[in-house]
């Protein structure tokens, strides 16, 4: 069996502040976006952080709120991929 293989979209290097939101019992956890491309993100977390298999991350600069799910983890980075995006939670405060 043989699959196609595609190339790495560019990733653009940015520095900014995200939140891993999670519906299980309200939870936040801060993370650095440190790369982003329109299917996904690397994100920088504590690595003793728990971080769902799917999330909403919130980019509070743009005001967006990204449906992703977990790709990959290797201690305090993590790879998402986007599905789309939706508002904000009313339960977070940012």
């Amino acid at each position: 069996m043989s699959e196609e293989l595609t190339p790495r979209e560019h990733r653009n290097r940015v520095i900014k502040g995200g939140a891993i939101l999670s519906g299980i019992q309200n939870s936040v956890v801060s993370c650095t976006i440190r790369n982003m491309h329109e299917n996904g993100a690397e994100l920088r977390v504590d690595a003793e952080a728990r971080v769902p298999n799917d999330f909403l991350l919130y980019v509070a600069v743009e005001g967006t709120c990204y449906k992703c799910e977990l790709r990959w983890r290797k201690l305090d980075r993590c790879g998402v991929q986007f599905s789309g995006t939706e508002p904000k939670p009313h339960w977070h405060y940012g």
